[in-house]
């Protein structure tokens, strides 16, 4: 069949041509239009459910809202975890999906649940699903700032961003959510005087009917006028303070009773639970999320765009900063840093070629493998739906220096038959030799390329986040090489035919200086070792051990840190504390962080925004620090100068990461660390005692840094008491007093106001000095039935002072309590191993409470183990397809000795470098595996055909001349796939470099120890055992050959 598809091409050379140019155009054409992103894609489907439940306690919340919708979601088809949080007035559930899973039906299992379950929940809460947004979702911070010298209401600017600017930027395809945060809500607020309600004998909830009624507009229906049709309009709806001061709530000795009258009105801030600032200046800052499909670069320049226009229409003093935090640069950065490596690497294998061929007929036809397959891949990347990331680009990366493998053995081949083909006396057709040359290593090209790809399939059985995240690597470096094969067998044999057969560089006999000198120091030590078989055996055994020891010297990591050019700092206050003071603490981190050379600009958002999915009280501050990037310091000194600042300013917990690594921290555990220590139990006192012993067990172990307990603690609460007897006897029930102190305590919206289109809530609700005191509590009036008198709490209740958990947090149905933590300057899976070893000693927990270690530790595990068995699997699969092919176990296990060569240098090269395996390094040994089979098949093959097709016996001379004839095809291959990687090499660190990094040192290193070795023990070890399952082999191919006709 291959030697069809040569001969095809052969007799259809223009046809090929044609074909070759159409798919390089269309593969440009479609590469300028593929998505762009930092990351291939790697949403875990995730549905959130928001209950806003205004002034409920944690436990409350947790017991009526929580629980019921949480039980009701474990059941639901494809759920892998339910994670949810209970805090103060709020509950937020991740509903987490499998892998694969449609979003869409996702959203529309939980949305049926949730209508069977809202009967369970308390009237008036609603719960709400978050929008559908991805792992990289927050793409873009923009704030509202006010300028130098310049006084702007915060109203103002708040109302601004609610009305002008989020409205503006959620009409751009793409965005999912814009949550905005800081400044100060506008309110028409409502302030009732309790001793003025009591002089009027009003209660909260007469007040609360008759203000129901002041924001309505009804309809009065038609009437017909002189033939005319007018629709009536009773315009009742209250416009400004004055409207709503001097409405009537209600009548005392005949006479009506206004609003005025009992409460001041007036227009106000909302009460908030979050604040925001920009470098330390209270600003109005909003977060763009974008939607998982959503191309960020394009998203960007299309928000840039909307930008520029709202700027034009802002008030004076008011200045819109958007180059807070974009992750387009990041990915503009990566993108870039990764097609520079790719490029520089084609440079390298253009250069390498000509050293070796010194011809530019040879070294053009072999290059025109390079864009002919990257343009092919992003034609199948188009059919796939996959685009342009940092892992694709990676794997073409990986791949740069082996598309042109093929080509290289196809050319060097029909090169040096063309030469030969010369000195005959009866020199046959120019096309005859092409055609001859090409089937004669076809076999070896296609063996390499399948052997190559089988290596790669267990990335497609990886789970979780790494298989998403390696398996385009994978695609791109698969579709590449099998599209540089069909190149190989098409295009080479045609560009052959036309550039060589005349080429002036046929008329010289003799190899070029570099070959020349290479072929003899391989063939001095080839003679002086191939009749020492065990010495050279012996040799390569104590090397592999020796390198393979290193390994018990080395830790074991996730993945390598990224570099995303910016950080996350979250800072925990001591829980309990106000949001007024939260505040002023962080300001003063911002201006310590601020106080550090390197940084260049800060945002902070404390506390939480409303509807925001991330539930965090007002004690917590994230802190998105962005960094000049020419800086003489390190990163990890600049973190540790700021890690130390931000403790100095007081007692709180800190927490130095980066964005997308945090939220891939979070996908992996629920927690924005590394280490998620994970305490399960049923009593939150017990929970509490154990976290601590957990924390204090932790906090001596070498190599932890932001060490955190999860703050679930007391706060202060004022506990308002039932007297069953006292409220039977003046007839209140007890759903009526928390009504009643609800609306007094916390408001209540009673209505709206428009203006100018736009809607602001009337609130109502006790003014401060009747609300300050427990005794202010005690006096709030209760309306009794049914006489519908006025009774004040204390004499239905008792109010005292109390105690409960800020937050109640739940995992998969059952309460946990997280000690969470970071690694630096110590190994992943060693740390992890001294923690868990620890806490077995120090802690002991009781019945019905246990431990589990979440984060990146147990991702690594699971995808080492699978590599492992997947890799062990993919060897068992090349020895079979070796076997197939040489029809010996001999043969084949002379080829599979180049896989421990190869891994003598890698290991050698990780543990000069990195010294740590993570889960690119295992990805690379399983590649680096097949790469290195490469070498031993040509020249088996080449052996083989000279017995075969040369009369050739098996001899030393034989074994020489093979590997002489195959020294420069198997060093071009080795050493193009090699230096194609040195731009990797030379770029530790750099964003979109930072997992391929590993995976280039270990294929590097590897290459050059097993293609240096390689050309020793190969033809010793052929020479040595081979010589009966070559013998065989040699009478199969001849009856095969004897089979055959003439070709052309």
């Amino acid at each position: 069949m291959l030697n069809a598809i040569i001969r095809l091409s052969l007799k259809n050379r223009f046809l090929v041509l044609v074909l070759a140019v159409a798919s390089m155009v269309y593969g440009g054409i479609l590469l300028q239009n593929l998505p762009v992103d930092v990351f291939p894609n790697l949403n875990r489907p995730t549905v959130t459910i928001i209950t806003e439940s205004h002034g409920l306690a944690p436990e409350e919340v947790e017991t009526l809202v929580t629980l019921p919708i949480e039980s009701s979601m474990s059941g639901v088809p494809g759920v892998m975890r339910v994670r949810s949080s209970s805090g103060i007035g709020i509950s937020i559930i991740y509903i987490e999906f499998d892998w694969g899973t449609d979003i869409y039906r996702n959203r529309q299992l939980v949305a049926e649940k949730l209508q069977l379950v809202s009967g369970r929940l308390p009237e008036d809460i609603t719960p709400v699903l978050g929008p559908i947004t991805s792992i990289m979702g927050e793409i873009q911070f923009i704030g509202l700032v006010t300028e130098e010298n310049q006084l702007v209401d915060p109203m103002q600017m708040r109302t601004l961003a609610d009305w002008v600017v989020r409205p503006k930027l959620m009409t751009i395809p793409g965005i999912s959510q814009v949550v905005v945060m800081g400044g100060q809500v506008k309110q028409f607020q409502i302030l009732v005087s309790s001793e003025k309600l009591q002089s009027k004998g009003i209660s909260l909830e007469d007040l609360k009917h008759s203000l129901s009624e002041i924001s309505e507009n009804t309809t009065g229906g038609f009437v017909d006028i002189d033939g005319k049709e007018f629709l009536i309009r009773p315009l009742g709806r209250v416009e400004d303070v004055e409207q709503i001061e001097n409405s009537v709530v209600g009548l005392q000795f005949g006479r009506p009773v206004l609003v005025k009258d009992i409460a001041e009105v007036r227009i106000g801030p909302k009460i908030k639970r979050g604040e925001a600032s920009v470098n330390g200046q209270h600003s109005v800052v909003m977060t763009i999320q974008k939607q998982p499909s959503a191309n960020t670069l394009d998203l960007t320049k299309r928000i840039e765009e909307s930008l520029e226009g709202i700027r034009k229409a802002l008030p004076k003093g008011i200045r819109l900063e958007a180059d807070l935090f974009k992750q387009a640069n990041f990915i503009k950065a990566s993108i870039s840093n990764v097609e520079e490596a790719l490029r520089d690497g084609a440079i390298m294998v253009a250069i390498i070629l000509f050293l070796f061929l010194l011809n530019w007929r040879t070294t053009g036809i072999t290059l025109v493998a390079i864009p002919l397959s990257l343009l092919v891949t992003a034609i199948v990347f188009h059919w796939m739906g996959l685009g342009i990331n940092t892992m694709t680009l990676g794997g073409l990366a990986v791949a740069i220096g082996e598309l042109v493998d093929d080509a290289i053995v196809d050319v060097e081949n029909v090169f040096r038959r063309l030469k030969e083909n010369r000195t005959l006396k009866n020199p046959l057709h120019p096309l005859k030799v092409v055609f001859e040359a090409s089937s004669e290593v076809r076999n070896s090209i296609v063996i390499s390329t399948i052997i190559v790809v089988l290596v790669f399939i267990p990335l497609f059985a990886l789970g979780g986040i790494e298989g998403r995240l390696f398996a385009p690597l994978g695609v791109a470096y698969i579709v590449s090489l099998l599209a540089s094969l069909v190149v190989s067998l098409t295009l080479t044999p045609v560009l052959c035919y036309y550039l060589l057969p005349n080429a002036k560089v046929m008329d010289r006999e003799q190899d070029g200086r570099l070959v020349s000198l290479l072929k003899s120091i391989d063939r001095t030590v080839i003679l002086k070792v191939i009749d020492r078989p065990y010495l050279v055996l012996g040799g390569g055994l104590v090397l592999l051990v020796s390198s393979l020891s290193l390994l018990f010297f080395m830790g074991s990591n996730f993945l390598p840190p990224f570099n995303e050019g910016t950080a996350t700092i979250g800072v925990a206050a001591p829980p309990g504390i106000a949001l007024k003071d939260s505040d002023d603490l962080g300001q003063r981190i911002e201006e310590a962080i601020l106080s550090v050379p390197e940084v260049k600009s800060t945002v902070r958002r404390t506390g939480r925004a409303e509807m925001d999915e991330h539930a965090e009280g007002v004690h917590w501050s994230e802190i998105d620090v962005d960094f000049h990037h020419e800086t003489g310091r390190g990163r990890r000194v600049v973190l540790q100068e700021i890690r130390e600042k931000i403790e100095d300013t007081g007692d709180v917990y800190v927490n130095i990461g980066q964005p997308i690594s945090h939220r891939l921290d979070h996908l992996l555990s629920g927690v924005r660390a590394q280490i998620a220590v994970k305490i399960f139990g049923p009593d939150l006192e017990e929970l509490r005692r154990l976290g601590y012993e957990v924390e204090q067990a932790m906090r001596g172990i070498k190599g932890i840094v932001d060490l955190q307990l999860e703050p679930l603690v007391l706060v202060p609460q004022l506990k308002i008491l039932m007297d069953r007897e006292e409220s039977a006897r003046w007839g209140v029930r007890p759903g009526t007093v928390a009504e009643e102190l609800e609306m007094a305590l916390n408001g209540e919206s009673v209505g709206s106001v428009i203006e100018n289109q736009r809607i602001f809530d009337i609130f109502m609700r006790l003014n401060d000095s009747s609300r300050a005191t427990p005794e202010n509590i005690e006096n709030v009036l209760i309306k009794t039935m049914p006489t519908g008198k006025l009774v004040r709490v204390r004499d239905v209740a008792y109010v005292y002072k109390g105690s409960g958990p800020n937050m109640i947090n739940r995992e998969n149905v059952q309460r946990r309590i997280i000690v969470q933590a970071n690694s630096q300057g110590r190994d992943l899976s060693g740390l992890i191993k001294e923690i868990q070893a620890t806490i077995a000693e120090k802690v002991k927990f009781p019945e019905g409470y246990f431990v589990t270690y979440g984060g990146q530790f147990e991702s690594q595990q699971q995808a080492s183990k699978m590599l492992v068995i997947l890799g062990g699997l993919s060897l068992l699969g090349i020895f079979i397809i070796l076997y197939l092919n040489f029809r010996s176990t001999m043969l084949a296990a002379q080829v599979m000795v180049n896989v421990p060569l190869a891994l003598i240098g890698g290991v050698i090269g990780i543990y000069l470098t990195e010294r740590e395996l993570s889960v690119a390094t295992l990805i690379a040994f399983i590649t680096l595996c097949g790469i290195a089979s490469r070498n031993g098949i040509l020249m088996i093959n080449h052996y083989i055909h000279l017995m075969v097709e040369e009369g050739e016996k098996f001899t030393k001379e034989m074994v020489i001349r093979g590997s002489l004839e195959r020294l420069v095809p198997v060093l071009m291959t080795a050493f193009s796939a090699a230096l194609a990687l040195v731009p990797l090499l030379l770029s530790k660190g750099e964003p979109g470099k930072e997992i391929l990094y590993p995976v280039a040192i270990v294929i590097v290193s590897g290459l050059f120890t097993s293609t240096l070795l390689d050309v020793i023990v190969t033809p010793v070890v052929f020479y040595n055992f081979g010589r009966k399952p070559a013998e065989r082999l040699f009478k199969f191919k001849r009856a095969e050959a004897q089979k055959e006709g003439d070709i052309l």
